[in-house]
């Protein structure tokens, strides 16, 4: 066997594999390879991946002697650091605002940095520096409780690709603009914001995350979206703004994105969709529409019935579909409106390409029973369709598995999974 004895081994390693072990330690460990050998001093500064989090320092029980030391740590290795830095990421519970960090921003946006991520505290809010504005080159942005102010002066990212804003403070109009003014944004969240009437321009977006209190929502040119989630929280001032509402929701969030390959609806998206939709038509056709999931659907409404008709009618290639029924749904046994049911059943639509069919939730009202008859008899393709009752649905899920046997299927090999789960 080969001796080694004597050999540095470690100071051997090539440079570039040197680089790959220090990118993939948390940052102070990173530092702390000083001591491996004299060929590994100092090699932490040339990172261009800076993440610093509360690992980055000594734990202390003293929480001001831990502010302190994170303080210390993020501005020393800052100080010591050579060459660009392309992503800085920078999340803490333990600090909020403070000139340091307005003097690190200030620092990485002389760097050319690309990615900058920003998670501070649990108190006051942080408010962004306006060197934040100065790092043109920007790809990545992500701001998380936060209050954002964009001088009137500023041109936009004209790099940036994906954008994040969670529970971040900033003037509704500037929302707008600051997308609009990000030519090859790709990725757009924006979460926990307030009574909020946006308009979204972004003609080469593809992924669309939206959450909060909207009183109006547009894609006005969105073209390429191709995954888009929504969640949208109820006011009361939300709810009247709703009824006053004479335009078509449903053309105005989702008549512009012809690419559209996943939707996910949550909480009050139906319903939202359902204002001035008149008859559930519409002439876009989601060709490439393979997967919806829809929450919080109420079937005593059969307008956000026909919502839900319309999307999967004008999804001729729908492979999965998922439904979660309201908890507010009646309990009371309504007729359904069989005059509409029966131009419904009138039409000419068959799902081929559906397989897989999710419904929780389910309460049992006429609609939604009629709803699951008419999917039954319109998809030949179908695989499996489980059904889980509401967890307070209890007298009804008798005559729900009555109606379920003695429902026609298209497909003969299709499995109806009924999902008793004990109250």
């Amino acid at each position: 066997m080969e001796e080694h004895t004597g050999r540095d081994l470690i100071s051997e390693l090539p440079q570039g594999i040197i680089e790959t072990i220090l990118a993939k330690l948390p940052i102070g460990d990173a530092v702390r390879t000083s001591v491996l050998s004299t060929r590994w001093r100092n090699k932490w500064a040339l990172l261009t991946h800076l993440v610093f989090n509360d690992r980055s320092a000594i734990q202390f029980d003293d929480r001001t002697a831990l502010q302190h030391t994170i303080v210390n740590f993020v501005t020393r290795f800052l100080f010591l650091h050579d060459g660009p830095i392309h992503k800085f990421s920078l999340c803490t519970s333990y600090l909020q605002s403070s000139p340091d960090i307005d003097q690190w921003l200030l620092f990485v946006s002389r760097k050319d940095v690309k990615e900058l991520i920003l998670e501070l505290g649990e108190g006051e809010w942080f408010r962004a520096p306006s060197s934040v504005f100065s790092c043109k080159n920007l790809t990545r942005l992500e701001l998380v409780r936060c209050e954002l102010d964009p001088p009137p002066n500023f041109k936009g990212f004209l790099f940036l690709k994906y954008l994040s804003l969670q529970q971040v403070l900033i003037p509704p109009d500037d929302v707008e603009r600051l997308i609009s003014s990000c030519p090859l944004l790709e990725s757009l969240t924006l979460s926990y914001f307030d009574s909020l009437e946006l308009t979204v321009r972004a003609p080469n977006l593809k992924y669309l995350i939206l959450e909060g209190e909207f009183k109006d929502l547009c894609l006005a040119n969105t073209p390429l979206l191709v995954a888009i989630s929504v969640a949208m929280y109820m006011t009361d001032d939300i709810a009247e703004h709703f009824e006053q509402s004479s335009s078509c929701n449903f053309d105005k969030l989702l008549g512009g994105v012809p690419n559209l390959e996943r939707l996910i609806g949550h909480i009050y998206f139906t319903k939202y969709l359902s204002i001035g939709n008149g008859r559930g038509r519409s002439q876009i056709t989601y060709n490439q529409l393979k997967f919806i999931e829809l929450y919080q659907v109420s079937f005593d409404d059969m307008k956000e019935v026909l919502v839900v008709l319309q999307l999967i009618v004008n999804s001729p290639n729908l492979k999965a579909l998922q439904i979660s029924g309201s908890s507010n749904t009646s309990g009371t046994m309504r007729r359904p409106d069989s005059e509409m049911w029966d131009e419904i059943f009138s039409i000419d639509c068959t799902f081929h390409k559906l397989k897989t069919v999710k419904l929780t939730d389910v309460s049992g009202v006429p609609h939604e029973m009629k709803f699951i008859k008419y999917l039954l008899e319109r998809t030949p393709g179908l695989e499996e369709m489980s059904i889980t009752p509401g967890l307070y649905v209890t007298d009804k899920r008798l005559n729900m598995l009555i109606d379920l046997v003695s429902f026609r299927r298209a497909s003969p090999q299709a499995s109806i999974v009924f999902i008793h789960e004990p109250v």
